[in-house]
C-alpha cells in the first residue's frame, strides 16, 4: 500500500513542471486573445449601436433634404433644418462619447478580472510548490546557479518554482510572440 502511494505521490509531482508550464501557455494566450475577446463581450453588452446608426442615417437623409432646398428662396425653412441637423449632430456626439467611455470602462474590468485570476492563479501555484522542486535535474546541470535555480526549496538539483516560472514565461513569451 505505502508503495503504491509513493508512486502516487512521484507521479503527481512528475507533472508539476507540466502543470506549471501549461498553466503559464494558458495565461499569455489569454493575453494576447484578451483584446478581441473584451471587444466581443464589450459589443454583447452595448445595445446602442443600432440607435447611433438610426441617428446617422436620419443626418444624412436631412442633409440631402438640405441639399435640395435654395438658401436664398427658402431661408427660414434652411435655417430651421440646419439647426436640426446641428442639434442631432451634437446629440449623436455626445452618444459616442457616452458609448465610448463605457466601452473603455467593460475592457478595464475585463482587464482587471483576468489579471487577478492569473495572480491568483500564480500565487496558488507558487504557493503548492514553495517547498518542494517543480523538477530534478541532475545537479551537474546547475554546477554554478545551483542554489539560486532551486530557489525557494533549497534541494540539490532541483528547480524552485520561482526559477521555473521566469523560464516558462520567457519561452512561452517567445513562442507566442509570432501571433501577438
Amino acid at each position: 500500500m505505502s508503495g503504491q502511494r509513493v508512486e502516487a505521490e512521484t507521479t503527481t509531482d512528475a507533472g508539476a513542471w507540466l502543470l506549471v508550464l501549461s498553466s503559464v501557455f494558458l495565461c499569455n494566450l489569454l493575453k494576447i486573445l484578451l483584446p478581441s475577446c473584451s471587444s466581443i463581450i464589450s459589443k454583447l453588452l452595448q445595445k446602442d449601436v443600432e440607435q447611433e446608426s438610426q441617428m446617422r442615417s436620419e443626418i444624412q437623409n436631412m442633409k440631402q433634404e438640405l441639399a435640395t432646398i435654395s438658401m436664398m428662396d427658402e431661408f427660414a425653412r434652411y435655417a430651421r433644418l440646419e439647426r436640426k441637423i446641428n442639434k442631432m449632430t451634437d446629440k449623436l456626439k455626445t452618444h459616442v462619447k457616452t458609448r465610448t467611455a463605457q466601452l473603455a470602462k467593460i475592457k478595464w474590468v475585463i482587464n482587471i478580472v483576468f489579471y487577478i485570476l492569473q495572480a491568483a492563479l500564480m500565487i496558488s501555484l507558487i504557493w503548492k510548490y514553495y517547498s518542494e522542486p517543480v523538477t530534478v535535474l541532475p545537479s551537474k546541470w546547475l554546477a554554478p546557479l545551483e542554489r539560486l535555480v532551486a530557489f525557494p526549496t533549497g534541494v540539490a538539483g532541483g528547480v524552485g518554482i520561482t526559477c521555473w516560472l521566469v523560464v516558462c514565461n520567457k519561452v512561452v513569451a517567445i513562442m507566442l510572440h509570432p501571433f501577438s
